[in-house]
């Protein structure tokens, strides 16, 4: 029986060898890499991902992580493929084909009828000499130099190394097309990362009673404000162009003067250069920017710098912007 120190031992010999392994494919990652994605970028139709057992379990993630940001592709089973499932393919298709060795028997014969169709093909091996390497179009180094198992059996380097190596193509593809935020989000609309990729300031900001006061006010007047209105009060001039703002803190700043701190005028206390935000800002980076500044409150501007709303941090966080 091993013990809780040996057991994390293990645990962290898996660790090693992967995180090594990663390393020294990033060593290798160059002209075959970049053409591949070019190849990606150039096509005009899906990506076909295809691979046996634990190559396929990665294959299918490969082909959800790149059609999620913006290179439409999808799975397809070699074995099945030979039996009916090629329709799905055509001549502007890239396939993608996985195999350690690259010479599973399953496999070959879909690189035959893939390449019969026209479909120009990349293989992610580890193996540079073998059938599917020195077939495709392009091959992608996925050799380790053992597996984490302690029989070099179980694909677990292999299949790091091989995810890893689509997340590179899946990045790099979303970088060459220049995919947006905006983009992830129109695939992502459902859950909270839908909700904090498509929510703006404008969807959580108020915009009615309004804690405006003229720069002429005093601080009575903005006391009530800030008890009634969340703690801030933004001085405007007529045309409602923000001026300033005043917090709670300000106010707290001249009690400690010992003045009759009612009677001060608001433009001499208020800040005058503001953390403000747009209405198109999206909520998160509202939210970030707030946190950093350390602000519970921000005035909502519009292109003339007139106040259109304020938006709270709470309100933000409450909506799922954080």
């Amino acid at each position: 029986m091993m013990t809780p120190d040996e057991i994390t031992a293990r645990g962290a010999r898996v660790l090693r060898m992967e995180r090594e392994a990663l390393a020294e494919t990033e060593t290798r990652l160059g002209a075959q890499f970049a053409a591949a994605v070019q190849l990606i970028a150039a096509s005009s139709g899906r990506v076909i991902v295809a691979g046996v057992g634990k190559s396929g379990l990665i294959g299918r993630k490969i082909a959800a992580t790149m059609t999620s940001t913006g290179t439409p592709a999808m799975f397809l089973h070699p074995v099945e493929s030979v039996h009916g499932d090629l329709g799905i393919v055509s001549a502007n298709d890239v396939g993608i084909l996985i195999s350690k060795s690259g010479e599973t028997d399953e496999l070959l014969p879909l690189l035959e009828q893939l390449q019969r169709l026209g479909v120009r093909t990349i293989a992610i091996s580890g193996d540079g000499g073998s059938t599917l390497a020195r077939h495709a179009d392009v091959w992608l180094d996925a050799s380790v130099r053992e597996e984490a198992c302690p029989h070099d059996l179980a694909p677990t380097t292999s299949t790091t190394v091989t995810l890893a190596l689509g997340d590179a193509l899946a990045v790099a593809l979303l970088e060459v097309k220049g995919f947006r935020r905006e983009d992830f989000a129109r695939l992502h609309p459902g859950g909270a990362l839908g909700k904090k990729l498509l929510l703006k300031v404008s969807d959580v900001m108020l915009t009615t009673e309004l804690p405006f006061l003229g720069a002429g006010a005093t601080m009575l007047d903005a006391v009530v404000q800030l008890a009634d209105r969340r703690g801030i009060s933004v001085v405007v001039d007529d045309a409602r162009r923000l001026l300033g703002v005043i917090t709670t803190g300000d106010f707290m700043r001249v009690l400690e003067k010992g003045t009759d701190a009612f009677a001060v005028r608001v433009d001499t206390v208020m800040t005058r250069s503001p953390k403000t935000t747009v209405p198109d800002e999206l909520a998160s980076a509202a939210v970030y920017r707030m946190e950093q500044a350390g602000i519970m409150s921000m005035p909502v501007l519009d292109a003339s710098r007139q106040v259109v709303g304020v938006v709270h941090l709470h309100d933000l966080m409450r909506a799922g912007a954080s």
